[in-house]
């Protein structure tokens, strides 16, 4: 199923997610899955990136800047069950965050599933950029989102 995942930037500080999760959780804002990573890293894969590029983005003392800087943040992705209410709190709280469609499915917890989704990903040609996901006990279902590049493709396949 195709939903909308928010990324946002957010101090990488201790607190923050905890205010983060406050905020929501006030606002009755359930999160569904979420995955954090060093926002240097991900600054790091767009310096690759542009060094693969014919066309240039940025200068490189830009992108160098950008990594430096970067440090200082995290870069968080996130499903919740209200992305409308989600983002208009983030806007009136002024956060850096952006929105797009990612593909969420919700697995068997047994051996072999994430193969078979990503098999089939990858019979269909569509390569995936990013996955996170999370599984409780055994007996349960458990959601992983992807982020795969032909995002309209992918929403056939999974409907």
């Amino acid at each position: 199923m195709v939903r909308t995942e928010i990324s946002l930037f957010m101090k990488n500080e201790p607190g923050e997610l905890g205010k983060l999760a406050t905020l929501f959780g006030k606002e009755k804002i359930n999160i569904d899955a979420l995955t954090i990573q060093d926002a240097s890293s991900y600054v790091q894969e767009l310096f690759k990136a542009r060094g693969k590029s014919l066309k240039r983005i940025a200068s490189a003392a830009s992108y160098n800047s950008m990594r430096k800087d970067s440090a200082e943040f995290a870069l968080i992705r996130m499903l919740v069950d209200d992305t409308d209410k989600a983002i208009d709190l983030l806007s009136k709280k002024e956060y850096i965050f952006d929105i797009m469609p990612v593909i969420a499915l919700e697995l068997e917890n047994k051996p072999g599933e994430l193969a078979k989704i990503a098999t089939r990903f990858g019979k269909e040609g569509i390569n995936i950029n990013y996955v996170y996901g999370s599984a409780s006990a055994h007996d349960k279902k458990y959601l992983f989102v992807f982020c795969p590049e032909d995002i309209d493709q992918a929403a056939k396949i999974f409907k």
